[in-house]
């Protein structure tokens, strides 16, 4: 028996030592693209162009910055990106939650057959080419709509909520519907209190999914002025010459620019993380039973 016990705790240090060895690399593999990028974005404009910056920075110069707030218009795209992402996450969890709670009643008699063609929109779509017509048509083209809207419901997240609102007690329900409630109010002041562990999880997926989207303004909006901050540093990132951006002489900033630009671009995610961390923790298991 002793030697069974030397034995099991040989292995269970074993086992923890490796853990902790992983979960350091992850860190390290997480923190150090940021670190990198904060660091070449307040170096000396030619060790960063001579890459000479491995993690701390050299010759501090915040030069990069006032360019930044000062010439290249990065306040507007800014702002545009937080209205995309709240009013986009807001419109996905109302109709997300909206269709995942009537998916999840065992009395709809229609929730089996709409849920398969749901998924089947998983794996089969119109193509880019019948959306863009669609959202000209539709007259959202060139405005915000076009963003939000053609993504309002993601099949993956919808599925989730479903199979997370159907493991809520059946009793909770009935127990409403005596009362005379009806289902807006059931769902608003009972499922939904219920789990925010869930709405936090797919609100964070949905909120990071248009902070960093930038393909669809691509496709749908023209107007410089309702560019997301991502599509700014899409453009600025394929430009070989920074005066076509901010109209300075001077090009060698380049690389500090793009990396600032990239720095304020990942701060709010990483805000909004610590917030929400604790119904995240407990929201990313959801799902993970059958009905």
């Amino acid at each position: 028996m002793h030697k069974t016990s030397i034995k099991t705790d040989m292995t269970s240090s074993i086992f923890d030592i490796f853990n902790y060895f992983i979960l350091i690399l992850l860190c390290v593999v997480t923190l150090y693209p940021f670190l990198y990028t904060m660091s070449a974005s307040i170096s000396d404009p030619l060790l960063v162009m001579q890459n000479r910056i491995v993690l701390f920075p050299k010759g501090i110069n915040f030069d990069a910055y006032q360019l930044v707030f000062q010439k290249m218009d990065i306040g507007r795209g800014f702002y545009n990106s937080v209205v995309y992402t709240v009013v986009g996450t807001a419109i996905n969890i109302l109709f997300t939650s909206i269709t995942a709670y009537a998916l999840s009643r065992k009395e709809f008699a229609l929730r089996i057959f709409i849920t398969k063609f749901i998924v089947f929109t998983m794996f089969f779509s119109g193509g880019l080419i019948p959306t863009f017509l669609v959202v000209r048509y539709l007259g959202m083209y060139n405005s915000m709509w076009a963003l939000v809207v053609p993504v309002a419901i993601a099949t993956w997240n919808l599925l989730i909520l479903k199979s997370f609102f159907s493991q809520i007690p059946e009793s909770l329900i009935e127990s409403a519907r005596i009362d005379g409630s009806h289902d807006l109010y059931i769902l608003f002041k009972i499922i939904f209190p219920l789990s925010l562990p869930a709405l936090a999880t797919i609100g964070l997926f949905y909120a990071v999914g248009h902070w960093n989207n930038f393909f669809s303004a691509l496709i749908f909006i023209t107007d410089n002025k309702l560019y997301p901050l991502q599509l700014m540093i899409r453009n600025i990132s394929i430009l070989e010459n920074i005066v076509d951006v901010v109209t300075i002489d001077n090009s060698i900033l380049f690389k500090n620019i793009k990396y600032a630009v990239i720095f304020i671009s990942s701060l709010p995610m990483i805000c909004l993380y610590p917030f929400i961390q604790r119904y995240f923790v407990k929201g990313v298991t959801i799902g993970s039973l059958k009905e």
